[in-house]
């Protein structure tokens, strides 16, 4: 099998965290969040820049992406589109807000997809929000949220534990907290008879939630510090489960006696998030950074693997610069994949995120 990344559009963003594509009534949509634009004289600084930006919403049209709407989404991080009956909504995540000093206490805004318009639903309180994971358990509806930060002595002024919400039929009601640190991630899926929240954390151990018919319990906890993104997929008749670290090795676990256990180091450092490509066989490995938030490293090589006999096999590498995040789709009849990325090697903010058509030969 053979693997080659076509460059086709390059996306003027700037800090872009997430990349999040969906169709809705026809329109194919690309959503992505932005955390921070550079500001004229300031170091080059990752910690600095103008939080105060929004978030870019294409449509693809001609088989580009065209800009089709820009949302008010300070320091954004996240974007999860779901559906609840006839209804559409985008769950947005801010980090921040504002320039030197900021404000990690800010509120992450749900909208509703109203005849193409992005209407806001529900602002939420929350503190340094990573991430929204939306699923759905026999018919209810929930809302993962992973926010907060362990730097200095600051007490947040909102809420600061990631926490699980439930739609009651007319927004989202807080339902449970969890045990957190520097919440950065979610993943929920279904494996021997267990329905699993996975849950990444930078600054205390990452776990797995196991829910019992009314909340979410322990169920296992992971090894490795720094998390930052898990992927589930089942194929060649094993469950696996990907774990990204920033400071240490990103991992491929297999379901064994009803329990994760080590499979294969996937890499080193620098570990960010996955898109699992079902139909080829394909997980592709976002890597973030090397070094310190002080001095960082952001260009590395991201990784497309190839599951071949219960091994991932490394099948094309490609560049990015403080890649985020990446999303799949069908096209035109060709697949394509977005890769956001959120800092230039001279570590800037204005870096283009990346549109691919992804070619796969036998």
């Amino acid at each position: 099998m053979n693997i080659a990344l076509h460059d086709i559009q390059a996306l003027d963003t700037s800090g872009a965290r997430a990349v999040e594509s969906f169709e809705h009534q026809g329109t194919r949509y690309l959503v992505v969040p932005q955390l921070a634009r550079d500001v004229a004289g300031q170091p080059a600084r990752m910690t600095l820049g103008d939080s105060d930006v929004d978030a870019l919403v294409y449509r693809w049209h001609g088989g580009r992406f065209v800009e089709h709407a820009r949302l008010p989404v300070p320091g954004g991080e996240d974007a999860e589109f779901f559906r609840i009956g006839e209804r559409a909504f985008l769950a947005t995540a801010s980090l921040r807000t504002g320039s030197d000093p900021y404000s990690l206490d800010t509120h992450s805004t749900i909208f509703e997809l109203v005849d193409g318009r992005f209407e806001v639903f529900q602002r939420v309180p929350t503190s340094a929000a990573k991430q929204w994971t939306h699923f759905e358990i026999d018919g209810r509806h929930f809302l993962a949220l992973a926010q907060g930060v362990t730097l200095g002595d600051a007490k947040p002024a909102h809420p600061s534990d990631s926490c699980i919400f439930e739609w009651d039929g007319e927004g989202f009601r807080k339902r449970q907290s969890v045990p957190s640190g520097w919440g950065y991630n979610w993943a929920f899926f279904e494996v021997g008879g267990h329905r699993l929240l996975a849950y990444a954390d930078h600054a205390v151990p990452s776990q797995l939630l196991r829910w019992n018919g009314t909340s979410f319990e322990p169920f296992q906890e992971l090894a490795g510090k720094s998390g930052r993104a898990f992927c589930f997929f089942e194929a060649q008749g094993d469950a696996w489960l990907a774990f990204a670290c920033l400071h240490e090795d990103t991992v491929l676990l297999r379901w064994a006696d009803g329990r994760f256990v080590p499979h294969q180091v996937l890499g080193g450092p620098g570990g960010r998030e996955f898109e699992w490509i079902a139909d080829a066989g394909l997980l592709v490995q976002v890597n973030f950074l090397h070094g310190t938030r002080e001095a960082p490293v952001p260009r590395l090589q991201s990784v497309v693997h190839r599951l071949e006999r219960g091994r991932m096999v490394p099948a094309h590498e490609f560049t990015t610069h403080g890649g985020t995040d990446a999303t799949s789709f069908e096209a035109d009849g060709q697949r394509y994949l977005v890769v956001a990325n959120s800092l230039s090697a001279e570590v800037r903010f204005r870096t283009p995120t990346q549109v691919y058509r992804l070619a796969v030969t036998s």
